[in-house]
């Protein structure tokens, strides 16, 4: 009797939860903006909101009231537990327009959102339009698109596919970008029915092509933008293991898919804001009459539902199950067994058994459905089709990874960029190797992920860094390669100031070196392989300063009796091969271009995008081109190098790199001739015979001693990853 008060009070307060009005905002706290609702953990008064998610209401200028990001000019158009929507500018370049926004850009740095990369596309629209889209404050993203056309007859409303309109994606992890808007001809051949070029991030449900677009975006200044958010910095793990957790009572915390932070989520069975102390409240799942689990008799419980028959009835009184029926048949024993504790305790035990049995079942078939999805089956077909690939590429498990790592511990953390992070892992074998660990994954990148596995496994050259394998069973897949101490080249060159200078010597070997990886790439291969993004972040150096090329993601395979390949702009600001932007085609040409930018950081020393230069100088290329036709290098050179290096050897070497940095593809080298020229000119600098004496003006420049040796002892850095 006892029993049966208990459970009818907490059927009474279940119920009285479920009918009670959800809370989604803190006591006392203003909730509303014109229409717009705000959840904890935003708010717009003081100690109403969690550090970061600040909302300014204006309700002084605008009526009705506009929300705004923090105490920002950023447009909020709602919010919600999953998203935020906020306008974004349109970039627009017109026919006879002197004045217009070519340029634009959003920057959300220093705040807990992130560009949603699942949901925007960058997108671009005119028929003789050329659209960029780049990272400015990383200089390490740029991509883009073309969309050209004869006439509006032929452009098909709804597609993005390069006619009249197109569209690209954005890396995961993007807080800021610019749009940058071009023209092939000045839109002078078609200013009748597409006078303008648009560029603009837009979220990708929100929007639908069609022509009348070419006219109506001169009167459209914003578009809708997608943010995640997240709170903190830590993962959920590290959260928990400090304490600082903040997800309330019945829910739990989910690792934000698209940046550092997490998530709180309300556990099955229950709703509201799990940011409160309340935490989530239990559904009362009979009470809505659209969804009613059962057929009979419901009973809400915490977080679920139990549904039965009468005693006239048999069955399991579910909807999705086998109902209830006339009872046709008595069962004595069973009913002498659950009318005992033992029978009790039977029933407890094989339902633990199911549970258990179910839980694993549902684990393997997890990781099953993660193995395939991220390209599992077909990365094992691609490995076992390449002779040699299979004895290089090795799939290691979850657990083993996380032992490696030490369950992915901070103090093993050696890199971090804006796609992930990279660890310090310690095999059974007390082999190091580097673990690459991507903050999230995007399933139309699947076939970058196993593109890159299989070209490294089949690619044999000292100077490439070395796949050793990959774990395709967890959410994100992981990448392990070999591990390489000394950072970048870029570390080198414009890292900190505590990094010892790299000798003149040093730099032509690693121009050396890379250079004859894109060589052995172009020419050596199977089938020639196109970089597609080469640049001092990606050329790593080992203990010996010996030159690594990493990162083959955007790489490319020339398909057997063709020497170029259409695709979709990709690669990285100041690298970027002009042809190759403009007319969406890739040659080879294009990693020699790429190198010519390499060439020109180890000779100057600068990076390769610089806003303390001039704008017609902004970008190494530019400014190096126009230094050597001014007569000019040896103003530009880095000290270092003009002090130790020969003259006529320096001459050489920067003409080289203007010849790779020619606009027109057919004008440059290709990587086998710059490969051998950089040889010779090396060789040149071994046999100090064969120079001419520094009395006769072309030994060391500067005359300036007392550089460190690139071999002196400096601390280990961590290795990259884009």
């Amino acid at each position: 009797m006892v029993a049966q008060s208990l459970i009818a009070l907490l059927f009474l307060l279940c119920l009285a939860q479920a009918t009670s009005p959800i809370s989604t905002a803190l006591p006392g706290c203003r909730t509303a903006c014109g229409n717009l609702t705000l959840p904890y953990p935003f708010g717009m008064e003081e100690d109403c909101y969690m550090p970061g998610f600040k909302m300014t209401c204006n309700d002084t200028f605008y009526d009705p009231p506009k929300l705004f990001m923090g105490s920002g000019n950023i447009e909020i158009t709602q919010v919600t537990l999953d998203n935020v929507f906020m306008e974004g500018l349109v970039a627009r370049d017109c026919y006879g327009e002197l004045s217009t926004s070519s340029h634009v850009w959003t920057n959300i740095e220093n705040t807990p959102y992130t560009l949603s990369y699942a949901r925007n596309r960058f997108t671009a629209i005119g028929c003789d339009t050329l659209a960029l889209l780049y990272r400015a404050t990383l200089v390490d993203f740029t991509s883009g698109c073309i969309s050209l056309c004869a006439d509006d007859d032929s452009v098909a409303n709804g597609t993005c596919a390069g006619s009249g309109c197109c569209q690209t994606t954005i890396p995961m992890g993007m807080k800021r970008f610019d749009a940058l808007l071009g023209s092939v001809q000045n839109h002078t051949t078609t200013k009748s029915f597409s006078p303008c070029s648009f560029a603009f991030l837009i979220d990708q449900e929100q929007f639908e092509f069609s022509v009348p677009d070419f006219i109506r975006f001169r009167s459209r200044s914003t578009v809708p933008i997608v943010l995640d958010w997240a709170v903190g910095n830590q993962t959920c793990g590290d959260a928990n293991k400090s304490g600082s957790i903040i997800c309330g009572p019945n829910s739990g915390c989910v690792d934000s898919d698209n940046g550092p932070g997490y998530k709180c989520r309300c556990n099955q069975g229950y709703h509201g804001n799990p940011y409160l102390a309340v935490g989530c409240e239990d559904i009362n799942e009979c009470e809505d009459p659209t969804s009613n689990p059962c057929v009979s008799i419901c009973t809400n419980t915490p977080g679920s539902y139990i549904c039965s028959c009468t005693d006239a009835t048999a069955g399991d009184g579910k909807r999705d199950g086998s109902g209830c029926r006339s009872a046709t048949k008595t069962f004595p024993l069973v009913q002498v067994v659950l009318g005992c504790g033992s029978g009790f305790m039977f029933l407890l035990v094989i339902s633990s058994l199911i549970y258990w049995g179910v839980k694993k079942r549902r684990l393997v078939q997890m990781r099953e459905k993660l193995f395939e999805e991220n390209g599992g089956v077909l990365l094992q077909q691609q490995i076992a089709s390449r002779e040699g690939a299979a004895r290089t590429a090795k799939i290691f498990t979850a657990k083993q990874l996380a032992k490696a790592t030490n369950n992915y511990s901070q103090d093993r953390v050696i890199g971090k960029g804006g796609n992930g992070t990279v660890y310090k892992g310690i095999l059974p074998d007390n082999s190091v190797v580097a673990i690459k660990k991507s903050m999230v994954f995007d399933r139309s990148q699947v076939e970058q992920f196993i593109n890159e596995v299989v070209v490294l496994s089949q690619v044999m050259h000292r100077n490439v860094v070395k796949i050793l394998g990959c774990c395709l069973e967890t959410q994100v897949p992981l990448l392990v390669y070999e591990y390489v101490p000394n950072g970048t080249l870029s570390d080198r060159l414009h890292g900190r100031r505590d990094y010892s200078s790299l000798s003149w010597q040093a730099r032509l070997r690693i121009a050396v070196e890379t250079a004859g990886v894109l060589a052995y790439l172009h020419s050596a291969t199977a089938r020639p392989i196109i970089h597609r993004d080469i640049k001092s972040t990606n050329i790593l150096l080992d203990h010996n300063y010996t030159a690594k090329v990493s990162d083959f993601g955007a790489s490319r395979v020339v398909p057997l009796g063709r020497a170029h390949l259409t695709t979709l702009v990709q690669g990285t600001l100041g690298y970027l091969d002009p042809e190759y932007f403009h007319a969406g085609v890739l040659t080879e040409k294009s990693d020699v271009y790429s190198f010519g930018v390499v060439l020109a950081e180890l000779l100057t020393g600068k990076p390769p995008v610089s806003s303390q230069r001039s704008r017609e100088e902004q970008l190494l290329a530019m400014h190096f081109i126009s230094s050597m036709e001014r007569g000019q290098l040896f103003e530009i050179l880095e000290r270092r190098v003009a002090t130790e290096g020969d003259r006529a050897q320096l001459e050489e070497v920067a003409q080289l790199a203007e010849r790779c940095l020619r606009l027109t593809g057919e004008e440059r080298p290709s990587m086998k001739e710059v490969a051998e020229e950089l040889e010779r000119l090396r060789r040149f600098e071994r046999h100090p015979w064969a120079q001419q004496s520094s009395d006769e003006g072309s030994g060391r420049l500067l005359g300036i001693t007392g550089y460190p040796s690139d071999m002196d002892s400096i601390d280990n850095i961590s290795t990259p990853i884009d």
